[in-house]
């Protein structure tokens, strides 16, 4: 391996190339389930507050999964883990079309999605902490940006491919083609080689799971940055977390567009996530993290408020490239600061730590959102979001968060 503290730039990296080419592909595929579901629960129930409640399910198994996730990633090789979330979602994911050949139970939806949802948080957690693994320090930020700007390219592409797929198959053929993607994915991990972390020796630290993970928690809130920016991250999940069922159904339900419609909508929101990635690098190096924080976050906000104030599509996709872009901004510029700032025998689990906090309010705010949007329409769910959104903002601006 290239030493990563000394390359000439990321792409003569080629862990990291080989790296970024199967998460692309990975994020394609999670596009296809990404609407794939919300459709054919629509499909089968008609009801945007069912959408919510997998979503608000799916939030409490990645939440359950975040108390020991990082335990288990700081003790066991982490690119083997990679590949054992890979190869559970594939498998469960194969449930779907495989039992809807011969009926449609949803509870197998109510069982199969939450537990993918668990090992997807597993997964995340782990590649949190493989990144710095493969790049060096000075260039977490940009391969981030990479990385997210690939998830991006793949997500343009995944929601139209879905929603065709959708409108001509079915949804479960395109949650077929999720699962054959995270097969690919796993196996493409066999190529990539990760550098142990420099603190290797402490690396297995003993005392238990729960101890392992308070040790996560400690260092967290520790932190004059991180402790706020979680307390903050945990409203605006609450808020925002089941946006993409009230677009949704917005599209489909309000203005009654279809299946192919919903996916060109989401495509048009991740052009934003894209150019976002393009951007963040500069922006924070020029304004610092904080202030890049806190007006992408507000930006995000006034994106969400306006959502529900037009009936035309092509806004509707505009305005969602606009919030995704912003919120895009921001996410990169937090992963990275937490990668920067943690040390590598513990990033595990402060990453689960993190995530495990700020999405412990996700599935009820998903199930609020979304039974609002029911009984009091999107336009006014969408300016309550985003003003309380813009809220979560400006008051970080009084927080460490904007001395980060």
């Amino acid at each position: 391996m290239n030493d990563p503290a000394r390359p000439e730039s990321l792409w003569a990296n080629r862990d990291y190339r080989v790296f970024l080419v199967i998460q692309t592909l990975s994020a394609l595929g999670d596009s296809f389930s990404f609407v794939a579901i919300p459709l054919l629960v629509l499909h089968s129930t008609g009801s945007v507050v069912q959408m919510g409640l997998v979503t608000g399910m799916t939030g409490v198994a990645s939440i359950v999964t975040g108390l020991f996730a990082g335990v288990i990633a700081d003790r066991v090789d982490r690119r083997r883990l990679l590949m054992t979330a890979d190869v559970a979602r594939c498998l469960l994911y194969a449930t779907i079309p495989a039992v809807w050949l011969f009926a449609t139970p949803m509870w197998v939806i109510y069982t199969v999605v939450p537990l993918a949802g668990g090992f997807a948080m597993l997964f995340r957690v782990t590649y949190v902490t493989v990144v710095p693994a493969i790049v060096g320090p000075d260039q977490i930020t940009r391969a981030n940006a990479h990385l997210f700007g690939s998830y991006a390219v793949a997500t343009v592409g995944g929601p139209t491919l879905a929603g065709f797929v959708a409108a001509a198959a079915g949804p479960v053929a395109a949650i077929g083609i999720d699962a054959v993607t995270f097969a690919l994915s796993a196996a493409g991990l066999l190529l990539v080689r990760l550098r142990p972390p420099a603190d290797e020796p402490e690396r297995q630290t003993g005392g238990g799971v729960r101890q392992e993970f308070l040790a996560g928690v400690r260092f967290l809130w520790a932190h004059p940055v991180l402790r706020p920016l979680t307390v903050l991250l945990s409203a605006f999940i609450f808020l925002t977390h089941g946006m993409t069922d009230v677009i949704i159904y917005r599209v489909k339900e309000d203005l009654g567009h279809g299946d192919d419609t919903v996916g060109y909508v989401l495509s048009a929101g991740t052009v934003g996530a894209f150019l976002g990635s393009f951007a963040v690098t500069r922006v924070r190096k020029a304004l610092g993290f904080g202030a890049t924080w806190i007006g992408a976050t507000a930006l995000g906000g006034v994106a969400v408020a306006c959502l529900g104030l037009t009936g035309s599509v092509p806004v509707i996709g505009a305005l969602s490239a606009g919030m995704l872009l912003a919120t895009g901004v921001a996410g990169i510029c937090s992963m990275s600061l937490r990668q920067e700032v943690t040390p590598g025998h513990l990033l595990g689990r402060v990453t689960a730590a993190f995530w495990t906090t700020h999405y412990s309010l996700g599935p009820l705010g998903a199930a609020a959102v979304t039974a609002a949007a029911a009984g009091f329409g999107v336009a006014k769910v969408c300016l309550a979001v985003g003003v309380g959104v813009v809220c979560v903002a400006l008051s970080g601006t009084a927080t460490g968060v904007a001395r980060g």
